[in-house]
């Protein structure tokens, strides 16, 4: 079984390496907190909470961005409310391992293209918001 799950970090490492490039970043950028929730590193502060706050394609930024098993959060507070719709693109980075963020933002793309929300209508995104019960403000 552990074989099994080093085999799955190791499979969304790709993914992951862009949250520990997001987190070294934030550590030369201002005060950051880290912590580990569930085999998942939790980011959030100084660099990052501007990022999402500001940097996102999102009316009003995201709350949270999951890439991997890294988790970048605008605070500890929306870390706790989004843990569970972003364990769902965890799992889903698991599954799709370094073809998530190109499949995510086609996915994006498509729906965008056929006159859908783009952030919304995205699959890999109702996946996550029928999981939480669309309730956690995971934009």
């Amino acid at each position: 079984m552990r074989v099994r799950r080093v085999l799955i970090y190791l499979w969304a490492f790709p993914t992951t390496s862009l949250g520990i490039v997001a987190l070294l970043l934030a550590c030369t950028r201002g005060r950051v907190q880290v912590r580990i929730v569930e085999g998942v590193l939790e980011i959030h502060g100084g660099w990052i909470t501007r990022f999402l706050r500001h940097g996102t394609l999102l009316a009003g930024g995201a709350s949270a961005m999951t890439l991997g098993h890294v988790v970048l959060g605008q605070s500890a507070r929306l870390l706790d409310q989004t843990r569970r719709h972003e364990r769902v693109h965890v799992r889903q980075c698991e599954r799709w391992g370094p073809l998530f963020v190109p499949a995510y933002l086609l996915a994006s793309l498509i729906a965008w293209l056929r006159g859908a929300r783009p952030y919304l209508d995205n699959p890999f995104e109702r996946e996550a918001y029928d999981f939480d019960g669309g309730g956690s403000n995971s934009r």
